[in-house]
């Protein structure tokens, strides 16, 4: 048995509510004996649809040894459930990005004659903003974009109601515009989506596409002070650890997004210390692989914050 990610339940904290079963579509999970069980291995795909669900975070994804998640003995179980449990699952590979095991569960549906519509499990033709997270709400795709010209808006229309205020309602207004310069003059954010981390973002998010992508390091936005105002801005961001992750999964993430996207260029911003360089590395293999010729520049960063090189 290889080792992989799959999840663990401490069966000292769990309470048995069952919150965690509906979103195991793979069917993983039972309750037995007033305790939440992992009864397969085989079912686990690792990716923990089911831990937002766990009130009392009984349940945490770990490696160890166990048997290769078999997407197509998976669908031969959740086939017997019903177009909903189909669609859940369709839903919770996409929504991490797995579109290897996705395609495995479509060829499995449609080698076995097993009914399925797209327009009611609206997986093929949803878009990334209206699909459902399947538990983890934390990887809920988001397009923060226009959120920015909404606030714009609302200032401006504030500005002008200030403007037509009474003579009266002068030290009404003066607390308006001290208020107001006090959140002008405060730092704003520059990141225009969710999520960020490259585990979670979908190869179909829709901020993707078109974009001109930075992927950092985990460790460099704490250590550059200005990373928002220099880097972010009018950006698309990946991050992740080249170090701690699963580079071989990285490269083949990163190698599906530059498909199915029309990456304008890609900045990959690490730090200074030698196992941070491999983001580099996991980057220009992804370009490689696609097949396509992306404009790549590498910024080094100090860990003392300061850049040593861009190039």
């Amino acid at each position: 048995m290889a080792v992989r990610k799959i999840i663990e339940i401490d069966q000292e904290l769990c309470d048995g509510c069952g919150n965690c079963i509906p979103n195991c579509p793979e069917g993983a999970l039972q309750v037995i004996d007033g305790k939440a069980r992992l009864v397969s291995d085989l079912f686990c795909d690792g990716l923990g649809a089911c831990i937002g669900e766990c009130p009392i975070g009984a349940i945490k994804v770990v490696e160890r040894e166990a048997e290769p998640y078999n997407e197509a003995k998976v669908m031969a179980n959740i086939a017997k459930q019903g177009k909903n449990v189909i669609a859940a699952h369709l839903n919770h590979l996409k929504d991490h990005g797995e579109t290897g095991l996705y395609n495995e569960a479509i060829k499995y549906l449609k080698d076995n004659n097993i009914e399925f519509t797209e327009d009611k499990t609206e997986v093929e033709n949803m878009n990334d903003t209206e699909r459902l997270p399947c538990g983890c709400p934390g990887s809920a795709v988001m397009d923060l974009r226009d959120e920015k010209v909404c606030d714009d808006k609302k200032l401006q229309a504030q500005s002008a109601t200030d403007n037509k205020a009474p003579a009266n309602a002068d030290s009404g207004k003066a607390a308006k515009i001290a208020e107001l310069l006090s959140e002008l003059t405060k730092r704003e954010s520059k990141l225009k989506q969710w999520p960020v981390q490259l585990m979670l973002v979908p190869p179909s998010a829709p901020y993707l596409n078109g974009s001109d992508l930075v992927i950092a390091a985990d460790c460099v936005p704490f250590a550059y002070a200005g990373f928002h105002e220099d880097f972010l801005e009018g950006k698309s961001l990946l991050v992740g650890c080249p170090k701690l992750d699963d580079s071989e999964y990285y490269v083949k993430k990163i190698t599906e997004i530059f498909r199915q996207n029309d990456i304008r260029s890609v900045t990959v911003v690490h730090m200074e210390v030698p196992c941070c360089f491999g983001m580099l590395n996991i980057v220009k293999q992804a370009i490689k692989d696609s097949g396509k010729d992306i404009p790549l520049k590498t910024v080094n960063i100090g860990i003392r914050g300061n850049i040593l090189s861009a190039v």
